[in-house]
């Protein structure tokens, strides 16, 4: 069964729309936005397990340089 989730990224000052664009270009992203609030960035994101999920954050989202912290919030109710 597929999930999906919404991640909140906080960057560095400055980098928010250059992060924003090269996270919607990877593969498993639906969209990504550069938003106001605590958060920079809010993407939506689909993975085929929550291991894969959490593989994804680590190795793609979190490894991009300028991005200071993640929370990932897990869809629950998706028909």
């Amino acid at each position: 069964m597929a999930i999906s989730a919404y991640i909140f990224i906080e960057t560095t000052q400055g980098k928010a729309k250059t992060i924003a664009r090269e996270i919607a270009q990877i593969p498993g992203v639906n969209t990504a936005h550069t938003v106001t609030g605590p958060y920079d960035v809010i993407a939506y994101v689909e993975a085929e397990s929550i291991k894969v999920l959490g593989d994804f954050i680590v190795s793609k989202i979190q490894s991009i340089a300028g991005v200071l912290r993640t929370l990932t919030n897990v869809v629950i109710d998706a028909e």
